[in-house]
Formats: C-alpha cells, sequence, structure tokens
C-alpha cells in the first residue's frame, strides 16, 4: 500500500478493510487534482493557478488566477465544494473545502526528492590520484 493512500486513510480517520480505502470523494478529488497537476508538471507545461468550485448540483465553475480566499470565492459563487490548484517552483498544492471540511495537500520538490533518493555523497569511490 503507498505511502500516499496511508495518508488518505488516516486523514479520513475511517475504518479500513484489507486493501480497501473508504475515504470521501472530496479527499479522493483532491488527491486526483494532484496527481494530474503533477503529471502536468513533469510532461513540462507550467499551469496558471486555478480554482474548481463544484455547485450542490454538480455544475463546475474554473475560475483561473483569482486572489480571493478560497472560502470567499467558494461563498460568493455558491459552491458546495471548492480546490484551488497552485504551483511554486517545482512543488504543487491542492487546499480544498467542503462544509467544514479542509484538507491540503502538497508534493515535494523532484530536486529535494532526487537528492533523497540519491543521497548527497557522490555513487562512486576514488581509486588512485595520478601526480
Amino acid at each position: 500500500m503507498s505511502d500516499a493512500t496511508q495518508a488518505l486513510k488516516k486523514i479520513q480517520g475511517r475504518p479500513v478493510r484489507g486493501d480497501k480505502c473508504f475515504m470521501s470523494r472530496f479527499v479522493e478529488n483532491a488527491g486526483k487534482l494532484l496527481n494530474a497537476a503533477e503529471s502536468a508538471m513533469h510532461a513540462g507545461h507550467v499551469p496558471s493557478d486555478m480554482t474548481i468550485l463544484i455547485s450542490p448540483e454538480g455544475r463546475i465553475r474554473m475560475v483561473a488566477d483569482s486572489d480571493w480566499p478560497l472560502d470567499s470565492l467558494q461563498t460568493y459563487h455558491g459552491a458546495q465544494t471548492a480546490y484551488r490548484v497552485s504551483h511554486h517552483d517545482a512543488r504543487v498544492r491542492i487546499e480544498g473545502r467542503e462544509g467544514a471540511r479542509t484538507c491540503r495537500f502538497e508534493s515535494e520538490d523532484t530536486r529535494r526528492v532526487a537528492r533523497m533518493l540519491l543521497g548527497s555523497a557522490p555513487n562512486y569511490s576514488v581509486l588512485a590520484l595520478a601526480n
């Protein structure tokens, strides 16, 4: 089971049986948005910051580069659910609001992940030095 799946299960605080993950659609959608935004960045796209508003009837409204706080934008448009996808350097952040529930997912900087995986020490040895 991946670390992301375990983290999502912990967030929900619901009982888990086997490999099945019982999570709300709210949290599941936030995770899917994070995966999509990360994939776009890895493919070389630099998307604008985006707010996604979902009405109680399921209508979707997308607002680019809004400087409004997420809760204010959600209230103004009468949205049941709101997600903000933002990018900074090599990181992606998803913030979500639905009723009293909130969530925030943030990806790691890919350069930092590479350093952690490869370590800071070189993967070679100096066998001899010539004068």
